[in-house]
């Protein structure tokens, strides 16, 4: 609960903290803009409302693991809910009004986590969890979109260390294999997702795990 609430508000400094040239660069996520990733992350925080008031009383089906589907193949960026994400984002025009968005949504966000049971049942995308796991699952969502906020804005804060050491235990247990212990949390979330390509060398060390790779979650 605590990891959420600390890589959920780091991730909301950084975008305030950005330039408003800054919106316009490539983000981490193919084919968005860092203005198309800030308006998904408002996205996400509504979803976080919706799923925290959503109580469930049926069995528990999910957890902070399982709560990721995983494919193989990475996204183009140019299906219909990326498409209409970019769409939403271009409609703001003045980032500063993304800002405002994001912290007003996003701020609500912190506060009903802070405010919720880590026992209590939730239901989202017909899945049921208990807060604390379904809040667990979002430090991974929270520290990969921190890292593509700042992947070609290397001015910007990243996220916070113990973010990227939470997430690489979750990507580990999603694959089911230990990443080699030389890797860098940042490098082996990178790597683990397809956000870029192992070199030689990081080929080499992952071994057959390399053949598993990418695990693209959604």
């Amino acid at each position: 609960m605590d990891l959420f609430s600390r890589t959920w508000a780091a991730l909301r400094l950084a975008v305030a903290s950005l330039p408003d040239a800054e919106f316009a660069k490539p983000s981490g996520c193919r084919g968005w803009l860092v203005r198309d990733l800030v308006c998904h992350l408002v996205i996400d925080a509504q979803d976080v409302l919706i799923t925290l008031a959503t109580p469930a009383s049926s069995t528990l089906t999910h957890d902070a693991i399982t709560y990721w589907a995983v494919s193989g193949t990475l996204p183009s960026g140019d299906d219909p809910l990326s498409a209409l994400i970019v769409r939403l984002a271009a409609a703001y025009e003045d980032p500063a009004l993304l800002k405002f968005h994001l912290d007003d949504v996003g701020s609500a966000a912190g506060r009903a986590a802070d405010l919720a049971d880590p026992g209590e049942r939730v239901s989202t995308q017909d899945m049921v969890l208990t807060v604390g796991d379904y809040l667990s699952a979002y430090v991974l969502e929270w520290t990969l979109h921190h890292l593509d906020l700042v992947a070609h804005v290397p001015s910007a804060a990243g996220p916070p260390a113990e973010g990227l050491a939470r997430t690489r235990v979750m990507l580990e247990k999603i694959a089911g294999a230990e990443f080699p212990p030389s890797f860098p949390d940042e490098d082996v979330l990178l790597v683990a997702t397809g956000r870029r390509a192992p070199t030689d060398a990081e080929r080499e060390a992952l071994g057959d795990l390399t053949a598993r790779l990418p695990l693209v979650l959604g």
